[in-house]
């Protein structure tokens, strides 16, 4: 089987700018919307396109495109379904910008994101960092050679450290917590996995250098396999999606790009409710 183009030219992400000089956002200052948001559409939409163009060409310069997925995802990913508060729900609010939440263990390395595109948020100071995390996200995935994600923006951003969800949040695997999403959307959803490298120093898998080979097959010892990919192929409400992706990739891309939009929406408040669409 041949690899799916989100794979393609993606083994490892360029090596990423020295930490020094971050200045981690202050509570006060940064991430609120201006109050003429919702009456300049205009303006918001003009000022989304340039945030995409420059999250293209930052892209180009230095293949971060895995590490901004997983910024976006972590960032939407703490959403409690049982929380109807908003913004106690968690989800795609923009608090993973808090060191608070950077320094929770599975956000690991996640600074580096934050790093790469803060001097984007500088420039376009009317766009949140809610909106900011997942619109670098989808377009990764695009510029990767993935599907097209429908997105729409207008996402709020919480004010405060306090307002960031407690350590803990984010989903593990479906053996502990098998409701995080349907099997449909976690095995198209996995999809993802194909950018870039498991690092130790972030998430306790992986080795310097990750081989590619075909995860339905398992046969190379020096293949990193997490559990949560090996699963799907190894339990049947899981693997009838993985052999439909296997071999169809138009359907692949299909639910993907619907798994993608969904996450990015989740705990979302929008302004305007119904968000803005840059199509």
């Amino acid at each position: 089987m041949q690899p799916h183009p989100l794979r393609r030219g993606l083994s490892s992400a360029s090596p990423l700018p020295s930490l020094r000089g971050l200045l981690l956002v202050s509570p006060q200052e940064l991430g609120r919307r201006p109050a003429s948001w919702a009456a300049a559409a205009g303006d918001a939409e003009a000022e989304l396109r340039g945030v995409r163009e420059d999250v293209k060409q930052l892209l180009k310069a230095t293949s971060c495109h895995p590490i901004l997925v997983r910024l976006g995802w972590h960032d939407a990913g703490t959403y409690d379904k049982n929380i109807t508060e908003w913004p106690k729900c968690g989800g795609a609010n923009g608090s993973l910008r808090f060191e608070i939440e950077l320094k929770h263990a599975a956000n690991a390395g996640l600074v580096n994101a934050l790093k790469l595109i803060q001097p984007i948020k500088d420039k376009y100071a009317g766009v949140t960092y809610a909106d900011l995390f997942q619109l670098a996200s989808a377009t990764a995935i695009e510029e990767a050679g993935g599907p097209k994600i429908p997105m729409i923006y207008g996402r709020l951003d919480v004010s405060a450290p306090e307002q960031c969800p407690p350590e803990g949040r984010l989903p593990v695997s479906y053996r502990t917590n098998p409701k995080v999403a349907p099997r449909q959307e976690i095995v198209a959803l996995s999809g993802a996995h194909t950018l870039g490298r498991a690092r130790p120093e972030r998430s306790g898998w992986g080795k310097p250098e990750t081989k590619y080979t075909d995860i339905k097959e398992c046969q190379d010892e020096d293949l990193l396999v997490l559990p949560t990919d090996a699963v799907l192929f190894e339990d049947s409400s899981f693997k009838i999606y993985a052999e439909k992706y296997a071999e169809n990739q138009d359907a692949f891309f299909e639910d993907y790009a619907e798994g993608h939009a969904k996450l990015s929406n989740l705990g979302a408040k929008f302004d305007p409710p119904k968000g803005v669409s840059l199509e």
